[in-house]
């Protein structure tokens, strides 16, 4: 754990007070934020693809390229928690930001609860290995690519 991050800190901790070290650490890996999303436009729902952003790396379920990622997709998000409540409506089920912001306790195969990056895919809650790129699939295509949130 990094020096500025407070034991189970998530707990006690307000999101608007974490350190930029404990608001990072709240992310599990799952790469599921990265998946592009259809919306329907006359109810607001949101469906989950397997098509992933450019930059997802399918192995390991990360940006490969976070610190910049901007220079590469400059439409990705920057959640924060002035940001979170807007964001909520495609954040994933299991996403630690939003079970944080709902009061929820975290799943117990969460990173920060195991103390190992790799118990989120151990446990099949990230779309490890289930992923197309964006620069593979036509837009037009994506709705054959509706996958079920992996839980």
């Amino acid at each position: 754990m990094a020096d500025d991050m407070r034991h189970r800190f998530w707990e006690t901790v307000q999101m608007n007070a974490m350190t930029r070290s404990e608001w990072e650490a709240l992310c599990d890996g799952c790469g599921k934020c990265c998946l592009n999303k259809l919306e329907d436009e006359d109810t607001g729902e949101v469906e989950l693809t397997r098509v992933a952003c450019r930059l997802l790396d399918d192995s390991t379920c990360l940006c490969s390229h976070y610190q910049t990622r901007h220079d590469y997709v400059p439409e990705c998000i920057v959640l924060s928690p002035k940001t979170i409540e807007k964001n909520l409506y495609w954040l994933p089920q299991t996403c630690a930001y939003r079970l944080i912001h709902l009061g929820r306790k975290l799943p117990d195969w969460h990173p920060l609860i195991t103390g190992d990056p790799t118990s989120v895919h151990r446990a099949g809650v990230s779309v490890k290995g289930l992923t197309v790129s964006e620069l593979s699939v036509d837009d037009d295509d994506w709705e054959d690519h509706i996958i079920e949130e992996p839980l």
